[in-house]
């Protein structure tokens, strides 16, 4: 009997990390920069710039910036 240890799995905004590399093209760390890099600060207009200006999908765009601004501590 195989049991699978629920430490394994990726969970939060990380969990969508390969699924963005492989619809994008890019690595998670392009997109990383690219938050990091903009003027914008707050959560949901970074969200909204990632869909508008760079066509992702409103998950994959709202983990990234999840990920994103709680790793740097708020930007």
């Amino acid at each position: 009997m195989t049991t699978r240890s629920s430490s394994s799995a990726v969970k939060g905004p990380a969990a969508y990390f390969p699924s963005i590399e492989k619809k994008y093209g890019r690595p998670v760390a392009h997109w990383q920069e690219l938050i990091r890099s903009s003027p914008l600060t707050r959560h949901m207009e970074l969200v909204s710039w990632l869909k508008t200006e760079h066509g992702l999908g409103h998950g994959h765009a709202n983990a990234l910036v999840a990920y994103t601004l709680a790793e740097s501590g708020g930007k």
